[in-house]
């Protein structure tokens, strides 16, 4: 069954951290890139009916809720089996919440970050960790009790005792899913620039190292795994059935269609991307152009590789992928970072804090 990504790129304010396409626009740019989108959505020939929808950012819990209804009132299906739309914390109100769950939103994807005030500070966020318990609360008598908090190992003046407190709040919240990144360092956000060019900006000089970074992340991995929160992705842990089956499809190869700025699409065979900034995807909707890239096809065995092992049920080669993949896997195998199991390779705790190398080579070879 197919997917449908929706791209709201459009936030209050910019975070350090982040690396995505997406930011603080002028609000003229926004309305007609909402126009775009829905028209988009509306030129869509739907040969099939999706199960999922996901609507990301930027932060599409800004969005009015008569324009979420909408854009969701254009994709056949509803209601779906799971339909999520990420949050900023601080901004979920009672009316919102039993609004979004009105118009079919099952899912709530909360970019939380840290329960520690002055991380909270550094990322640009404003939210508090006693908004988060009650805004979890209000989404639970909306009837929205399914929700992923994020988290991020590595941020500026992370400690091991600041770790601990939001793995503590999480203890005490008890959502169904949780997801842990560690912190990407690269040119793509104001923080991992900084950090390139060894600057002070942002906290740069007290962001911890990879080291203590993995090992916030193993801390996670082991205190989740104690109150039923497993991990089933490299960065992503729920208590069993509620892992996200949009974000499954991904890791899964199955099909799904994205709408709106850099959404990328994948009809099981072919890949395409939509143009990246949102100042080309309106001025192309202006303009009467495509806003989708041309599509190439998909190495579905070098793909099977990179995704799957992104899952701790791990991938079971086929004997034309042991042919081609053979020495990267003998290699892996007697390195730690792969161990195998009745014809499944997994990646091993090593593995998984290394996955990046193990990935590479199947993309490559």
């Amino acid at each position: 069954m197919s997917g449908v990504y929706i791209s709201y790129p459009f936030c209050a304010q910019k975070c350090t951290y982040c690396n995505f396409a997406s930011g603080v626009f002028p609000r003229a740019l926004e309305e007609d890139y909402l126009e775009a989108l829905e028209q988009e959505i509306s030129s869509w020939s739907w040969e099939w009916t999706p199960e999922t929808v996901y609507i990301g950012g930027g932060t599409p819990s800004r969005m009015k809720p008569e324009t979420l209804e909408r854009i969701l009132g254009k994709i056949p299906g509803r209601p779906w089996k799971e339909a999520t739309i990420e949050a900023a914390p601080g901004g979920i109100t009672a009316e919102l919440a039993s609004a979004w769950r009105e118009s079919g939103i099952t899912r709530v994807s909360l970019g939380v970050q840290s329960f520690v005030r002055t991380e909270i500070a550094r990322t640009g966020r404003k939210h508090s960790a006693e908004q988060v318990a009650l805004e979890l609360d209000l989404l639970a008598s909306a009837g929205i009790r399914n929700v992923n908090i994020d988290l991020i190992a590595g941020l500026s003046g992370q400690t091991p005792e600041s770790w601990d407190e939001s793995l503590r709040w999480i203890e005490r919240l008890r959502p169904a899913h949780v997801s842990v990144y560690m912190l990407e360092i690269d040119e793509d956000s104001r923080l991992g620039q900084e950090i390139l060019l060894n600057g002070e900006r942002y906290g740069a000089p007290d962001v911890p190292s990879e080291e203590r970074t993995a090992e916030f992340y193993e801390t996670a991995v082991e205190r989740l795994h104690r109150i039923g929160i497993e991990r089933y992705e490299i960065s992503n842990f729920a208590v069993p059935g509620f892992e996200s089956r949009h974000n499954l499809k991904y890791w899964r190869l199955e099909p799904y269609v994205g709408f709106g700025a850099d959404a990328h699409s994948f009809d099981g065979g072919l890949r395409w991307q939509n143009v990246e900034t949102v100042k080309e995807y309106v001025g192309r909707w202006r303009r009467g152009e495509p806003v989708r890239g041309e599509a190439s096809p998909a190495d579905e065995t070098g793909e099977r590789f990179f995704v799957g092992l992104r899952l701790m049920a791990g991938i079971r080669p086929r004997p034309e992928e042991r042919l081609r993949f053979d020495v990267p896997i003998k290699r892996f195998l007697d390195e730690g970072l792969l161990e195998e199991e009745d014809g499944v390779l997994r990646l091993t705790s090593r593995g998984v804090l290394l996955s990046n190398e193990v990935f590479q080579e199947f993309v490559t070879v």
